[in-house]
């Protein structure tokens, strides 16, 4: 589930939601209201449940051989994805929806795209379907981990490029 040109996605679990409208997220460092929605290479790091926690780690310009083989492993993979046990059946059975937002009203903030007014889908909501098999018909790694934070110290600590969603909700 990626955007087509001219497209960003936002994810949600709620397929009813007619008009976004911008909010300040309770975790924010920021006061200005958005609208947050990702492009085609930030959408697999929206492939979770909401409140899922996931550590991604993917190989960027500055990443070396060893960190590459080190993390993400030798078989010749760019990119994975780190959860843990306890979100397994959420993974399995969540019904996540994407919807497509005109890109023309966003603008690039940091990684994600932002927009400062209320935004219409351009049609309903979609239904992203198996997790897993988006995973694996991307060539993302999945892991499946006991302790996410272990996983994520090794990431920030390398070469890679990385993002973590939702990590307050990992195991301490």
């Amino acid at each position: 589930m990626r955007p087509a040109p001219g497209e960003v996605l936002h994810f949600s679990e709620d397929p009813t939601i007619e008009l976004f409208r911008p909010y300040v997220a309770k975790t924010a460092g920021r006061i200005t209201p958005y609208v947050w929605a990702v492009g085609h290479d930030r959408a697999p790091g929206y492939w979770f449940p909401r409140q899922c926690p996931r550590a991604m780690a993917w190989v960027g310009p500055s990443t070396t051989p060893d960190d590459q083989a080190r993390i993400i492993g030798a078989g010749g993979g760019t990119r994975v994805h780190a959860v843990e046990y306890g979100w397994l059946e959420a993974m399995r059975s969540v019904e996540l929806y994407a919807y497509r937002l005109p890109a023309a009203e966003f603008e690039l903030h940091d990684a994600a795209f932002v927009a400062t007014s209320a935004v219409r889908p351009l049609g309903p909501a979609e239904r992203v379907g198996d997790l897993f098999a988006l995973h694996d018909a991307a060539g993302i790694q999945l892991r499946v981990l006991n302790r996410l934070h272990d996983f994520w110290d090794q990431v920030v600590a390398s070469t890679l490029e990385w993002s973590g969603i939702r990590l307050r909700n990992a195991k301490p």
